[in-house]
């Protein structure tokens, strides 16, 4: 215990005075939460906009109260010349085009360029027809539709932002600190030494261990701390406390991926290009940035497996969706069982120094 308690201060010791170490650990991904929560705090979504080419009864008729109605999903401008409405759409700077033909008919114009977009427009409108067709006929629709948000209405994009952005801080310190520790003990001949001296490995493993899961739980305070802040408005939703394990499981299976790079690199730079080249492409595969939910489907097939997709959609469980240990236990039980995989074969590939 007197070897692991000395190597775990000496470690704490060396990364505290590493300023380059605090930035990237703790600030850089800090940074992401505070720039992502500014720009999407007002969760506010996008108008589709239509351009109406010459008079058009179904538009021209509508009420005040019904085009302040309309104007919360689909804005309608006055563009009298075809072709140059056309042309707009075709640009993408409109969404669509509506005209009405000399024999009454509607015709929507719209891009293919982009499907979501299209589609969108093509449902608002289909919408206000079949409004201004049973307005028409005076007949009342034999059934009615009502929408509701599952979730509370004050529910803010920070509750999706910071499960994500947490997962990528904790996946980007234990890959790093786990493959550079590894590799700058082995050149500077300290696990020579270690092996040396009267410290068993157990010691060895579980100081840089125990180092790693503390930084994880001073990341997972700040980041909170931060997101829950009257500005960011994170509200933590049921057993959020399961958020705990999940981060710690997270840095176990994410430092034996660092164990593993290390175990093939030889020097710092080569340990923190095979990190980076692991830890990147999973950030923007696995969704922690973005959903996934359009994304092509090889990107939701990759996504299934990598380690970083389950801990960020399991930490969104529990920290903004409200779940508990049901949803939180199959990914603890699956993180800390790669973690034992990985670590295994890191052993098997161990070295005590370069010769």
């Amino acid at each position: 215990m007197k070897a692991f308690f000395s190597l775990s201060r000496s470690l704490l010791v060396s990364n505290a005075r590493d300023r380059t170490w605090l930035f990237f650990t703790v600030l850089f991904p800090l940074m992401f939460l505070l720039l992502f929560g500014v720009l999407f705090k007002s969760g506010s979504a996008a108008h589709s906009t239509v351009l109406q080419v010459g008079p058009v009864r179904v538009l021209d008729s509508m009420t005040a109260a019904q085009r302040a109605q309309l104007g919360q999903s689909l804005t309608v401008k006055r563009d009298d010349n075809l072709a140059d409405a056309l042309g707009k759409v075709r640009d993408g700077t409109d969404d669509g085009a509506l005209q009405q033909t000399a024999s009454g008919q509607l015709v929507l114009h719209f891009s293919a360029g982009d499907a979501t977009r299209a589609a969108t427009v093509q449902g608002l409108v289909d919408a206000v027809v079949q409004q201004a067709n049973q307005d028409a006929t005076g007949r009342p629709p034999a059934w009615t539709l009502t929408t509701a948000q599952v979730e509370d209405r004050s529910t803010k994009p920070i509750q999706y932002l910071t499960p994500g952005l947490l997962g990528w801080a904790i996946a980007t310190s234990g890959t790093f600190s786990a493959a550079l520790t590894l590799v700058a003990w082995r050149r500077k001949r300290i696990l020579r030494r270690l092996r040396l001296a009267p410290v068993s490995l157990a010691a060895v493993i579980a100081a840089p261990t125990a180092v790693t899961l503390l930084v994880a739980l001073v990341q997972t305070a700040v980041f909170l701390g931060v997101a829950t802040l009257p500005y960011y408005g994170l509200k933590l939703t049921g057993e959020w406390w399961l958020a705990v394990p999940l981060v710690l499981s997270g840095s176990l299976c994410f430092m034996s991926i660092g164990l593993l790079a290390g175990s093939f690199a030889r020097t710092e730079n080569a340990a923190q290009s095979a990190a980076q080249l692991i830890v990147l492409p999973m950030a923007f595969l696995s969704g922690s940035f973005f959903p996934l939910d359009f994304a092509p489907g090889w990107v939701q097939s990759v996504a299934q497996v990598m380690p970083l997709h389950h801990l960020s959609v399991a930490m969104q469980d529990v920290l903004s969706r409200g779940k508990g240990v049901g949803a939180a236990l199959p990914t603890i039980g699956g993180l800390l069982a790669a973690a034992v995989l990985l670590c295994a074969v890191s052993l098997r590939l161990f070295r005590w120094d370069d010769a």
